[in-house]
């Protein structure tokens, strides 16, 4: 079992996340990959800006892994990648994979996971908007919280 943190500026590839945890024992791959969208509220969104503190909130991804393996016994490799630093419309900002024995227990797994990483890990956003224009000038910016889950 191996258990895969990475806090990073490059770009993530969700490809190479969901290979990180490949293993020939494993009868499925459970994957989240979080994007960018180019709007929220009717607001038009030109990037996400990440921050954090990384070695806590790597230590808070591994505590949200060990908590995983003990609800569900049938995990195998788990991998959570963040994205700090900008990051623009359409890419991805954060990817969970699981590899599990049955698929059940893995996707589980995936949801649970991020969601309580948007509770739990110190790692914070900002949305910077566009007015609209064809000039693409700023419309403002928002640090958002990450500390509810949506219904």
């Amino acid at each position: 079992m191996k258990d895969i943190v990475k806090i990073t500026s490059d770009i993530i590839s969700l490809d190479e996340v969901a290979k990180s945890v490949h293993d020939p024992k494993a009868g499925a791959i459970s994957t989240f990959s979080g994007t960018t969208r180019d709007n929220f509220e009717d607001k038009e969104v030109k990037t996400l800006a990440y921050e954090a503190y990384v070695p806590m909130a790597e230590k808070s991804i591994q505590s949200l892994i060990t908590a995983a393996r003990q609800k569900w016994s049938d995990l195998i490799h788990i991998a959570i990648w963040h994205k700090i630093g900008d990051c623009p419309v359409g890419e991805t900002s954060v990817v969970i994979a699981v590899s599990s024995g049955h698929r059940t227990q893995g996707l589980e797994a995936v949801h649970w996971l991020i969601d309580e990483l948007k509770v739990q890990v110190p790692i914070w956003k900002k949305e910077v908007y566009t007015n609209g224009g064809p000039d693409g000038t700023d419309g403002g910016e928002v640090w958002k919280a990450n500390n509810t889950i949506p219904k």
